[in-house]
């Protein structure tokens, strides 16, 4: 038991990374700590309990919103407003910011943008499912509530950034620009314990992650580099493996251990792409690139894209370095006819 270092005592040891944080930062990280046991808590009794299916409304994308999609909204929001760290968050089920109106919140430096529960609808099935978090330092000034500036920040201004995967066994994974490490929650003691520290991933991979049901609305290049993956791999004289769950933080977690790539490319019927650059792609770039990998949108880095709006979307390539150079240059030799 000596060994074991907890996800509260990891923060501490390295709060010297953050000298002007005087210990916000790491009592926000232990907001999320906690909402992630209760919404993991509901998770795991999901079957015998009503908290799976529809709730019978829809978010501001026009997705139909789960029981569980609401519940894990509501827990992390009261989580990060009862410490007092937090300004006001933006959520993927939320139309508008969130703004936190009592005194000790407006006093608060930071903002949260996050999606409480990606993949949600493995949820009824019993597939990996997850919470991705960001988190920036407020630009307007303290003491005032939150502003749309304060979340419509680029991507390498976070300051931490993570994701809960709730799956075989359910983790925190996180950043702070010092390394991407990983805590395995243990329910006997009710602690997340520190079981990969320093991720990293590697340069090249086997694996690609994509719904390939949606192929022939791909852009031609992504056509292109999937037949690649599927027919040519001469260093190796057989193809990669396509491995595809659905859930981002399911597929991104397998990749960043194993090494590989997701993506979630342009469609005819989603020109924009489909994934939030706000609540998902952001942070995951900000890991990846702490990790060794890239994270692009087919062009440009993920992290220098000035948000326009809240709920943006962005076509998203994410993993090994090596693969996501292949596919964007892939997307530069054989671009779409205007």
């Amino acid at each position: 038991m000596s060994d074991i270092r907890t996800l509260g005592e990891f923060i501490v040891e390295n709060q010297h990374d953050f000298p002007h944080a005087s210990g916000e930062l790491s009592s926000l990280l232990g907001s999320i700590k906690l909402a992630a046991k209760i919404v993991n808590r509901e998770i795991n009794k999901a079957g015998l309990v009503d908290i799976t299916g529809d709730v019978g409304s829809e978010n501001v994308q026009g997705e139909a919103q789960k029981k569980l999609d609401v519940y894990a909204n509501e827990k992390f929001k009261a989580a990060l407003e009862a410490r007092g760290q937090v300004c006001g968050v933006a959520s993927e089920e939320e139309d508008e910011l969130v703004v936190f109106n009592k005194e000790l919140n407006r006093e608060a430096k930071y903002v949260v943008l996050m999606d409480p529960l990606d993949g949600s609808s493995n949820i009824d099935v019993n597939v990996s499912v997850g919470t991705i978090f960001s988190i920036y330092r407020r630009v307007t000034p303290v003491g005032g509530p939150a502003e749309i500036e304060d979340f419509l920040q680029p991507g390498d201004k976070q300051v931490a950034a993570g994701y809960i995967i709730y799956g075989s066994s359910t983790m925190l994974v996180y950043t702070t620009g010092k390394g991407v490490h990983g805590f395995t929650y243990d329910p006997s003691l009710g602690v997340f314990c520190l079981s990969h520290e320093n991720m990293t991933i590697p340069d090249d991979g086997q694996i690609y992650s994509i719904n390939e049901g949606n192929y022939f609305r791909f852009p031609q290049g992504v056509k292109k580099y999937i037949k690649y993956c599927q027919e040519n791999v001469p260093e190796e004289n057989r193809p990669y493996t396509s491995r595809y769950i659905g859930s981002l933080v399911a597929d991104f977690h397998r990749n960043l251990l194993k090494g590989g790539i997701y993506l979630y490319p342009s469609t005819a019927t989603h020109p924009n792409g489909k994934l939030r650059l706000l609540y998902e792609c952001n942070p995951m770039a900000f890991l990846i690139e702490q990790a060794g990998g890239i994270a692009s949108d087919g062009k440009n880095r993920i992290m220098e894209i000035k948000p326009t709006e809240l709920h943006q979307r962005v076509p998203f390539f994410v993993g090994s370095t090596k693969m996501v150079r292949k596919v964007e240059s892939f997307l530069e030799a054989f671009p779409d006819a205007e």
